[in-house]
């Protein structure tokens, strides 16, 4: 699918651990259960499920979390060239905590994480020269020298035509405080074609509560934002392109984690937009894709995890079949 360049996507990130509530012992202790994630590569394992080329860019721990993340970014179908094992830090681990309508918040170990040690000398240019899109999100922007390698890699994928696409993924507790996340935030909305966000990210970075009204505000204040999605939970989403406005409804399901919903959403676009190309869209074919992504998102709440949660497209069609 991938055309003149060599991939749909590539993304640079974090890839990791994130350890899920999975009940209690015999003994009455919480079990955890060991879920492969991150955003960036939960984006690439979603659109190579559906045929995507894809590849990763990022750094584990050179331990036992850190192959298994490989191996298991390469059996989702995942290039993994650019994905390094450094002996010297352990691997990223996230810690989910579900309340009881299956929404979650985290807990990290991450002083350092492998993931925010990635240099810009490690970046592998050669992926980001052959990306149709370039993915990215603001964890890798919370400490260097990471930092300096996403920004690097973000402007060498722009000189090389690629489509900037950028998640703000805000996690409170990695960094210093909302300002220097906003800080991050802004520099990816400057250099973005493509933007997701959730409408609580949208509200801590426009100051405005209505999804319709902030949007219009981030886009006039970085008008190089071409298609923005503004991601709504259980309400579905908003979409903004060019003149076009609109929203798609999520799908009744029953939730009992919604870790990665938002990166199976994007994955789906992201897909699609490499399929088509922004040139291509209009309202009907965005507001095909965003059904579609809206049927995906929902499938994967009702799954634990994500790499390996990513749904079927024949399961995603069922669920939009179904609720018609």
């Amino acid at each position: 699918m991938s055309g003149n360049k060599k991939y749909d996507i590539v993304a640079l990130g974090e890839i990791l651990i994130d350890f899920t509530p999975y009940g209690t012992s015999a003994q009455g202790n919480a079990l955890l259960e060991v879920n492969p994630g991150g955003a960036p590569c939960n984006v690439l394992a979603m659109a190579a499920k559906l045929g995507a080329e894809t590849a990763f860019i990022g750094k584990v721990g050179g331990d036992a979390y850190g192959r298994m993340l490989k191996g298991t970014a390469e059996a989702a179908g995942i290039n993994t060239e650019g994905m390094l094992l450094d002996d010297s830090v352990f691997t990223t681990l996230a810690f989910v905590h579900l309340d009881e309508s299956g929404d979650r918040s985290f807990s990290f170990c991450r002083k350092p994480g492998a993931d925010t040690m990635l240099r810009t000398d490690e970046v592998r240019e050669e992926l980001v020269r052959e990306a149709k899109i370039f993915h990215f999100g603001t964890l890798s922007m919370t400490d260097e020298p990471a930092k300096s390698a996403t920004r690097s890699a973000a402007g060498l994928a722009k000189e090389n035509g690629a489509l900037i696409s950028f998640d703000p993924n805000y996690r409170p507790l990695l960094w210093s405080g909302a300002k220097e996340a906003k800080e991050a935030m802004a520099w990816g909305f400057a250099q973005c074609d493509i933007l997701k966000i959730s409408d609580d990210e949208l509200e801590l970075a426009t100051g405005e509560g209505n999804v319709e009204t902030g949007a219009e505000q981030l886009a006039a204040q970085y008008p190089n934002i071409r298609l923005m999605f503004v991601t709504m939970g259980a309400a579905g989403c908003y979409f903004r392109f060019g003149e076009l406005r609109g929203k798609s409804p999520a799908f009744p399901v029953k939730t009992i984690d919604t870790t990665g919903a938002g990166d199976t959403f994007m994955g789906c676009c992201l897909y699609e937009i490499a399929r088509l190309g922004l040139e291509k869209l209009d309202k009907t074919k965005v507001e095909a894709m965003t059904i579609f992504a809206n049927a995906a998102a929902s499938l994967i709440t009702t799954r634990k995890g994500a790499i390996c949660s990513m749904p079927e497209r024949v399961e995603i069609l069922a669920l939009m079949e179904q609720a018609r």
